[in-house]
């Protein structure tokens, strides 16, 4: 996809390292990405990809020293409830944490507007915002589970109600964490078809380990391996066997089919 030079990258880190614990979760990574740039980032578990993305929610901060930088929208500086308003986030963790509340679908969509799980007396709710979640139920055909609880729906449906939650405040950018885990394959396409028309309007990053992912729109590839990006580029020149083998330590074969993409380990 062609970007115009002028734009504001949505995302802009440099030379960035986060520390947990004691432990270095991620390792002088840079990454830019821009406005409409959609963007699959892949690596094994512990790689670091799931603590980028909380470093772009800003749930995690880069440790501070000379020499980096880590910008979202031009700004490194947010009030963390203004920048949620514009990345929607879609995980399995906050699916989980949506199953341990009691409030109904309706409740948890109108929390997207409060960055909460849950709508508080303190919640100042207009009626607008309840247009507007009326319409992300409608528009995920899921008007029908307004007052179920999340626990009584099953989880392809709890994955729309996530993304109608999302779109409720026309955010700039979808964050996908492991998306599709926990789905069988019929509600794994259903999702993935709803993710490709919403690239239509809004910036897709996916964090996965599971290329079947990664939906046609996305161009761009980035592999992240112990905690600093391992490879950068074009999805036909990353997502190959020779690549995907050192990126998991292990024989994978890649294949492509109708632009779509599976990998599997070499039984030896």
């Amino acid at each position: 996809m062609t970007n115009n030079e002028n734009e504001t990258p949505l995302v802009e880190f440099h030379n960035i390292s986060v520390k947990r614990s004691g432990n270095y979760l991620l390792k002088s990574m840079s990454l830019k990405i821009m406005p409409k740039e959609h963007i699959a980032i892949i690596g094994p578990n512990g790689s670091g990809k799931s603590s980028l993305m909380k470093v772009i929610t800003r749930d995690y901060y880069p440790v501070a020293r000379q020499n980096s930088y880590a910008k979202i929208m031009g700004s490194r500086l947010w009030d963390v409830f203004e920048l949620r308003k514009n990345m929607g986030i879609i995980t399995t963790d906050l699916q989980y944490q949506c199953d341990k509340t009691e409030a109904r679908v309706f409740e948890i969509v109108l929390s997207g507007f409060f960055s909460s799980i849950n709508v508080h007396k303190n919640h100042n709710v207009t009626t607008d915002m309840k247009f507007a979640v009326n319409d992300a139920l409608k528009r995920m055909g899921i008007e029908h589970l307004a007052n179920r609880k999340m626990t009584e729906i099953s989880t392809g449906e709890a994955r729309k109600v996530l993304i109608a939650r999302a779109l409720v405040h026309k955010p700039k950018a979808l964050i996908l964490d492991e998306p599709t885990n926990s789905l069988d394959l019929k509600a794994t396409n259903e999702f993935l078809k709803t993710i490709s028309e919403l690239s239509k309007e809004v910036t897709v990053v996916l964090v996965t380990h599971e290329l079947s992912d990664i939906i046609k729109e996305i161009d761009r590839v980035v592999l992240i391996k112990e905690g600093t990006v391992f490879a950068d580029g074009n999805k036909k020149e990353i997502l190959n066997s020779e690549k995907l083998s050192e990126l998991f330590s292990a024989p994978v074969k890649v294949k492509e089919e109708n632009g779509i993409y599976s990998a599997q380990i070499e039984r030896l």
